[in-house]
């Protein structure tokens, strides 16, 4: 049976991850590669390939839309709530490898490294929104549309992207899923107060020209729940059927190793 006794040491160990080139072959990050290797040797074909495959994806979806009679008409009809199921299934799956990957048990023991978790919400609640509205301003003065939509995009952090590099940097696993969960439940609330604040009551303070945009605090919850909240529940579930019914080896190695390279999938659709 394994054991669930840990130390603080193991919480510092990387989850397995893409090596040597082959699809779905892991290794643990330990004692794999000589110092000389460079941190790209360690990389799949196929993850020094991502920012080409990702360009490339996103000019098949544009010319799609484009050129392809009915294609987005298709996708609007497959919603529910504004929201297109292809789409949504595509980011679901984004998240579920990676949420599965996760050693709950050390989560407890990641918690209590407060600095790491303030040190997350500072930058990306306190110092990101200021810095995006200066680059709003500075570049874009004469562009309200743009320069609103620069100011929200530094309000609403990333949160499928930062477990995937994360996961390719072979970073801990643990500490950004706990970051994760905790700065999605804060931008519940923070967006809307923030989209206020930068968008109306600054620019007004500063005499510049003030926007008004509609954040629905539900709209904001209801993401956050599906596309955090559902893969984060699955991952949870089969990490404790997993473990129990292979062990914790045999989890990672017959089914968390098998599907980590099918998020490449999902982020591609």
């Amino acid at each position: 049976m394994a054991t669930l006794q840990t130390t603080e040491s193991q919480i510092e160990q990387p989850l397995p991850r893409p090596v040597g080139g082959k699809c779905g072959e892991y290794s643990d990050g330990v004692g794999e590669h000589p110092a000389d290797h460079s941190p790209l040797a360690e990389l799949s074909v196929a993850d020094r390939a991502l920012p080409f495959l990702i360009l490339g994806a996103m000019v098949a979806g544009i010319a799609a839309g484009q050129f392809v009679p009915g294609f987005t008409a298709a996708l609007t009809r497959l919603s529910i709530g504004g929201a297109s199921l292809p789409i949504a299934a595509a980011l679901l799956w984004i998240m579920y490898p990676v949420f599965a990957g996760v050693r709950y048990r050390l989560l407890p023991q990641v918690a209590r490294d407060g600095r790491v978790v303030l040190l997350s919400v500072a930058l990306i609640w306190l110092v990101a929104p200021a810095v995006m509205f200066a680059l709003a301003w500075l570049l874009l003065p004469d562009l309200p549309e743009f320069r609103t939509g620069v100011i929200l995009v530094g309000l609403a952090p990333c949160i499928g992207m930062v477990l995937i590099w994360n996961l390719l940097a072979g970073g801990d696993n643990e500490r950004a899923t706990l970051l994760v969960v905790i700065n999605s439940a804060i931008q519940i609330l923070a967006l809307p107060l923030l989209a206020y604040f930068y968008l109306n009551a600054l620019p007004g303070w500063l005499g510049l020209d003030q926007q008004s945009v509609n954040v629905s605090l539900w709209e904001i919850a209801r993401s956050v729940l599906v596309f955090v909240g559902v893969p984060l529940v699955a991952g949870a579930i089969s990490y404790q059927v997993g473990v129990r019914t292979l062990g914790e080896d045999g989890y990672r190695e017959r089914y968390v190793a098998r599907i980590a390279p099918t998020t490449l999938y999902g982020l591609l659709a």
